[in-house]
């Protein structure tokens, strides 16, 4: 009887002991919830629910299917869309044509998926959007704008680009670009802002040169909790320490001049940018043509971009300098840039993740052709087509953080799809050629 009554006491205090834990745990759960702020969501272009979706069956036969994996290509093959969506990939012949379906003869043709574009500027200029979609970006980023600033080309009533937006980039005073920059002058300031743009939609966040690694940390983690990948433009702040900091990206090859030269030369670039925004566009010039991209500090950088899974948008068309047909050459400008082709080729060859952005408005590109022209520029830098469509493509798609619907030709991915007369894998200039595009399974060119 005494061992019964002393074993009911001991249940008694299990069950009070087990009430007290639950409320000190329901305690911590909601300090928990309290203090990581939002939950994250699927990445989502701004525009989504205003693209059309194709509610009818395609069969797309005979053309020689790339599918952004970075594998052979499927000759004589056939994709079938359903309702927006692959549905079906394989040889020709192998895939069954569903009844009904409207067949596409793709012979000749190449089928890729749609080509996104990691740095997209509007800056003014009315129908950019809708331009590369024709000539078959059907995703682009612009990393650095309000998002309110697409508004006239959303409502323009013609077929443009998945939007994923960024809203304005954070910058500290005085600012580079003002209309497109929130100046934050704390760490406090830069997460709240980080906040406010994931409550808008904004897709990533983009940091500019003039922050130092510390609010970049904070940034980071704030962008982090809401699933937001952050990258950066760097140039006086030093891109190792940055992406340790937690940067997940790095626009322009420019940004890594600091991490190539001498501390004690980097710094007089960096005092000078500091003191004036200006000195970098002629200054990355100058110290880039002094570069040994080959070297110990090269190779160091390489591998920790390696390591860490840092994304690299290199931008090439923004800085290409060409030796005028009459006239005096800028000798500085055509070495230097020559050195950031030759360190892009080598972060490739080193295994870094390359990435295509066209900066939109370029040099040497005619309006509307410069993701052609960077794509032009990474075979140049020592890249295969093959590594520059996966680059344009399926790596794109990761470094959005969307690679589980786009970027690649699988069953169940959404249909963004362009078909390129010629051969992309032998020349990359076949992609002025594009014939066909499709947005969400439907033909927005060449229907």
């Amino acid at each position: 009887m005494l061992l019964l009554n002393t074993l009911g006491l001991n249940l008694q205090k299990i069950k009070i002991a087990g009430f007290y834990i639950g409320i000190v745990l329901l305690a911590a759960g909601c300090k928990l919830k309290k203090t990581t702020g939002k939950e994250s969501q699927a990445i989502r272009a701004v525009n989504e629910k205003e693209i059309g979706t194709g509610k009818n069956t395609i069969a797309i036969t005979g053309a020689t299917i790339i599918d952004g994996n970075g594998g052979e290509p499927v000759y004589d093959g056939c994709v079938i869309v359903t309702d927006g969506k692959i549905v079906d990939v394989g040889k020709n012949g192998v895939v069954k044509i569903p009844e009904g379906a409207q067949v596409v003869d793709a012979k000749g043709r190449a089928l890729l998926p749609g080509l996104i574009d990691s740095h997209f500027h509007l800056d003014g200029v009315k129908d950019l959007p809708a331009l590369f979609l024709q000539h078959g970006v059907t995703s682009l980023r612009d990393p650095g704008a309000w998002i309110e600033a697409y508004d006239g080309e959303r409502q323009s009533g013609k077929p443009i680009p998945r939007l994923f937006l960024a809203d304005p980039h954070l910058d500290m005073f005085p600012p580079a670009y003002p209309k497109d920059a929130y100046v934050v002058r704390d760490a406090d300031e830069a997460v709240y802002q980080v906040n406010k743009m994931a409550d808008r939609g904004a897709s990533v966040i983009k940091v500019y040169f003039r922050l130092p690694s510390g609010i970049i940390r904070e940034i980071c983690n704030a962008a982090h909790k809401r699933g937001l990948p952050v990258t950066g433009h760097l140039e006086v702040t030093e891109a190792m320490e940055a992406i340790e900091a937690g940067l997940d990206g790095i626009e322009h090859i420019t940004s890594f001049g600091l991490s190539l030269q001498p501390q004690i030369e980097g710094e007089k670039y960096r005092q000078a940018v500091l003191a004036d925004n200006n000195a970098r566009k002629q200054g990355r010039y100058d110290v880039w043509k002094k570069l040994d991209v080959n070297g110990q500090k090269a190779d160091s950088l390489s591998k920790f971009l390696v390591r860490k899974g840092t994304f690299v948008s290199p931008t090439l068309g923004a800085f290409e300098y060409q030796s005028p047909a009459e006239g005096e050459t800028d000798t500085v400008r055509l070495a230097g840039f020559g050195q950031m082709k030759a360190f892009t080729g080598k972060l490739k060859k080193d295994g870094v993740k390359i990435v295509v952005g066209s900066h939109s408005m370029i040099t040497y590109a005619e309006m509307g052709w410069a993701y052609q022209r960077e794509m032009e520029l990474l075979v140049d830098s020592g890249l295969s087509p093959a590594q520059v469509i996966s680059a344009a493509t399926l790596e794109n798609a990761r470094f959005f953080r969307i690679d589980d619907r786009l970027g690649s030709i699988e069953k169940g991915k959404i249909a963004d799809l362009i078909l390129v007369k010629g051969d992309p894998l032998k020349d990359i200039g076949a992609f002025r050629n594009i014939e066909k595009v499709m947005l969400n399974g439907v033909w927005v060119k060449g229907k």
